[in-house]
């Protein structure tokens, strides 16, 4: 780096002469940030605009692109307290009477009383005080379920259920708490003042059973009040051994292992014993649809507002981004204001968003072949673009009661004008349409100012900042050098004045010693 000398021969202010001659050349450089600036501007805009047709797309995806929206069913009991039910959506409109109903019950075992003399164990009561415990410090148990008539498989053979003990800690409490944990799905406790365990399925239903799978499971258990039959069941001689639930459906005797099942699409919770009917009516869910087609039209129109907004937006020219010199004879408020200004219009009449918006509003209006004249369009359901000229292609309910009578009239209808499936324009569904328009779009937006997950060679506008990058290094590189040669020049002139003076003074004193 150039050695600077400032000012000491000549008196001047260099760095201040330097610094002033140095804004004249950073008027480019400065040119060149400000064009970063907006670059990396539009780019954010574009990504704004690509979140919000995200963000739509989504919406369609989980509303109106999904077919079970429009099945969606409205489910009564006549007596929530005896049963309830619900529509996974694939029921049809209908209306059953159940009655005679006997709730399932779990199985369940219960221990004689583990004594010491005549009084209950307490439930810290080491397990090693009962007997020999398995040498690998694991009961073993194999399960048959409700329902069932062989054991769970585990693969192809049976599975093994284990739980694991620690000899030197386990007791009866600790024991019951880690049974209740498993995978054996029940669950179980001890009572010290009875000296009686408890084991009860988690599942309800008739036939299930736990088997010992082994010699000293099986001992353990039996020196706690509890016996085994010949095939090494667990038994008990308080034994309730579970048992299915019993109803009577539109006149037909039937029977589950759980009080929840699914009989055409609609699961029945059962709740209490009762012989009276009880009627299950499920009928479409008009509100339901009615609401998502809503939330849709309300989505689309924020959507296409803020892309038209951004569009029309107006570009102050004048306004170019602040640099740092400028920034700081401005105020925060100043600042904020002109930066207001500068970012303003970056997206004005780009061709990717006004070509997507056309498109956008072509799907809309473009009619669906549902096979019924009277609902292929949305207008012809009540949903029409709006008539002001400054919404820009909003749509508008232009009917409540329409769009309700035809939902109810022929929900199948309304679910094929937007979720029809087809390989041509005519035949697919407005929420297809839109789907695959948004994706075009948003592939568009993308190539020209990337995402995220992109780098900056990956898209249009990525590579032109690195271009910029680049030049801005470049005449930053350039600015140093020009930066030494000014302090050069001014070092020479320097010297060559302190040089000048010593001469002076040295003349000075050679003619004051003649005289």
């Amino acid at each position: 780096m150039t050695t600077r000398i400032s000012g000491l021969a000549s008196g001047m202010d260099i760095d201040s002469m330097v610094k002033d001659l140095m804004k004249a050349q950073r008027i480019p450089l400065d040119k060149l940030t400000q064009k970063k600036q907006l670059l990396e501007w539009q780019r954010d805009d574009y990504r704004d605009m690509n979140k919000l047709l995200k963000d739509f797309d989504q919406l369609i995806f989980d509303g109106v692109g999904r077919q079970s929206t429009f099945l969606k069913k409205t489910v009564t009991s006549t007596n929530d307290s005896v049963v309830t039910a619900t529509s996974n959506g694939s029921s049809g409109n209908i209306s059953t009477t159940i009655e005679k109903i006997t709730l399932a019950t779990s199985r369940t075992w219960i221990g004689q009383p583990v004594l010491t003399g005549s009084n209950p164990m307490q439930a810290d009561t080491k397990l090693s005080s009962l007997g020999t415990l398995p040498s690998d410090n694991k009961l073993k148990f194999k399960l048959t379920k409700p329902g069932t008539s062989d054991f769970v498989k585990d693969g192809t053979t049976d599975k093994i259920f284990e739980i694991t003990i620690d000899p030197t800690t386990e007791t009866i409490d600790s024991l019951t708490q880690k049974l209740s944990n498993s995978d054996l799905g029940v669950s179980a406790f001890y009572d010290s003042r009875t000296g009686q365990i408890v084991i009860t399925n988690k599942e309800t239903g008739a036939g299930s059973k736990i088997t010992f799978a082994d010699t000293n499971t099986q001992n353990l258990y039996e020196n706690l009040g509890f016996t085994s039959n010949v095939n090494n069941e667990l038994t008990s001689t308080n034994n309730n051994l579970g048992t299915d639930a019993t109803f009577t459906l539109n006149g037909l005797s039937m029977s589950r292992s759980s009080n929840s099942f699914t009989i055409s699409g609609v699961t029945y919770t059962l709740k209490s014993n009762t012989t009276s009917p009880v009627t299950i009516s499920a009928s479409t869910d008009s509100q339901g649809i009615f609401d998502s087609i809503i939330k849709f039209v309300d989505q689309y129109n924020t959507t296409i507002g803020k892309i038209n907004d951004k569009v029309s937006e107006e570009r102050y020219r004048k306004y170019d981004p602040l640099t740092d010199e400028q920034r700081k004879d401005l105020s925060d408020k100043e600042a904020e204001l002109w930066d207001a200004k500068a970012k303003s219009g970056m997206l004005r009449g780009d061709t990717i968003l006004s070509s997507g918006l056309n498109q956008l509003r072509s799907d809309m209006y473009a009619s669906v072949n549902t096979g019924k004249a009277d609902y292929d369009q949305l207008a012809k359901i009540g949903i029409q673009t709006s008539s002001s000229y400054l919404d820009k292609g909003k749509l508008t309910i232009t009917d409540e009661n329409k769009l309700k009578d035809a939902i109810a009239k022929d929900p199948e209808a309304v679910k094929k004008l937007f979720t029809n499936s087809g390989t041509t324009s005519e035949t697919k569904g407005i929420a297809y349409r839109l789907r695959d328009s948004i994706d075009s779009i948003m592939g568009k937006v993308e190539a020209k100012a990337g995402n995220s997950s992109r780098g900056n060679n990956q898209f249009a506008i990525g590579k032109q900042l690195i271009d910029m990058d680049t030049r801005i290094t470049n005449f930053n590189t350039r600015l140093t050098q020009v930066e030494d040669r000014y302090y050069r020049q001014f070092t020479a002139m320097e010297q060559a004045i302190s040089r000048s003076n010593q001469q002076s003074v040295y003349l000075s004193q050679q003619f004051g010693g003649e005289q």
